[in-house]
């Protein structure tokens, strides 16, 4: 749970910014939001360039990215990211940064050292490896001076006080497993515990059982909006829309467990300005009905919950929803989650999804059931369905509203009313 500045500030974020977004996402801290991020573009000088050249890359003798000092003054004089890291960590919190896989391609034309061995940046570079959407850097080859580049990387970076790598053009186009196996292998040496979460996607299933080795998270969509559909959508789902999450996520909930969980991106929501990492500064263009299914479906489906809003400019809705302890608890504490087959409930379903979670053990005290209901449909409708159709007993049962704390009475079914696009979470009893 955290914030990410990718949303609502692309590669321009700079110290005073970050530490107001990250004031706002302390005084939530207990609610468990708890991670900070800074997103791409921390070490460029001038993240408005539009060549490589024009953004001005910064590294240090090593060849490694360092933050600009003009847009990070705590970095000055060689500290790096550790003053802000360690304000961070004062106020409750865990620091996270941006990479893109690889060696920056003007520290390979250097052909700067790498620190602590024999080797140089052209011995590491795999020039056939690039990342084809980001200019910045050459792959890095899957041979010990790779693995001595990613090792002073993570050296460095673990002695900042990184909590959280996201790691960028690894998981999908291309998938470059030597790399993951590599920062993974990097993390490890340096005995600090840093969340490895891979983007973009989407992650191929096949990938799962590798993926899983080295990685906390890893991304099953490209990039995601604040859009229910994207007509000029690319063929790789660029941008992907709130709609397909579903499928999504039907399809990666068995592979959610501790330690390793699927991550349908941040979420879009709230004020998405100045300088969004895509699109025009906006309020998010999701109506305030989808903004409750997207946050439902992340909880109920125990996903990564990374805010992308500006949190200086935090409203009403977006607090409600990073507030809301039952959903919160969901996403936390179920130890299973998985959409409900509706199949045998006629074509009146054909709209409606359902997901099931549970915390706990079936007949332990604190047990508990929860049950999710969407309309994907463009209209209003009502859902009624017999609660052993869900998969409970035939018994009466009760059901307690996540967003206003109503109960039903208790009946052998469930009736719900969802606005176009809406839905609804249940506490069962």
């Amino acid at each position: 749970m955290g914030w990410n500045s990718w949303d609502a500030y692309g590669f321009t974020i700079d110290e005073a910014q970050f530490r107001a977004n990250a004031t706002v996402l302390a005084s939530l801290e207990q609610f468990g939001w708890r991670y900070a991020v800074i997103d791409e573009g921390w070490y460029m000088a001038n993240p408005d360039g539009k060549t490589l050249a024009d953004k001005k890359y910064r590294w240090n003798g090593d060849g490694l990215l360092i933050p600009v000092d003009a847009r990070y003054p705590s970095a000055a004089h060689g500290a790096g990211f550790r003053p802000l890291a360690d304000w961070l960590h004062s106020q409750g919190l865990k620091f996270g940064i941006h990479i893109v896989r690889g060696i920056p391609r003007q520290v390979v034309a250097q052909n700067l050292p790498i620190a602590g061995t024999a080797f140089h940046a052209a011995d590491a570079a795999d020039l056939a490896s690039s990342c084809p959407w980001d200019e910045g850097n050459w792959g890095v080859k899957d041979n010990a001076a790779g693995q001595a580049y990613y090792d002073a990387m993570l050296k460095l970076y673990a002695g900042w006080g990184v909590d959280f790598l996201k790691v960028d053009c690894i998981s999908d186009h291309p998938y470059r497993p030597t790399e993951i196996r590599q920062i993974a292998a990097a993390i490890r040496k340096t005995g600090r515990p840093i969340v490895l979460s891979l983007s973009p996607g989407p992650t191929h299933p096949s990938h799962v059982a590798e993926i899983q080795q080295y990685a906390q998270m890893w991304r099953i969509t490209n990039d995601h909006w604040d859009g229910w559909k994207f007509p000029d959508q690319t063929a790789d789902g660029f941008p992907f829309g709130l709609r397909g999450d579903f499928a999504m996520l039907a399809q990666w909930s068995p592979y959610s467990g501790p330690g390793s969980w699927p991550d349908p991106d941040m979420l879009p929501e709230g004020w998405l300005g100045p300088h969004p990492g895509w699109g025009d500064v906006r309020a998010s263009r999701l109506t305030a009905d989808e903004q409750r299914t997207e946050f439902t479906l992340w909880c109920v489906t125990r996903s990564p919950l990374i805010v992308g809003a500006n949190l200086t400019r935090l409203d009403a809705l977006t607090r409600s929803l990073m507030t809301n302890q039952t959903l919160l608890f969901v996403d936390q504490n179920a130890n299973d989650s998985r959409p409900v087959d509706l199949s045998a409930l006629g074509p009146q379903f054909e709209n409606i999804r359902v997901w099931r979670a549970t915390v706990g053990k079936a007949g332990d005290r604190g047990y508990a059931e929860y049950f999710a209901f969407f309309n994907l449909a463009d209209h209003a409708t009502t859902v009624r369905a017999p609660w052993k159709a869900l998969g409970l007993d035939n018994r009466k049962h009760s059901a307690e509203n996540a967003w206003d704390d109503s109960t039903t009475k208790d009946a052998k079914e469930i009736s719900v009313n969802l606005p176009a696009h809406g839905s609804a979470l249940f506490h069962v009893r």
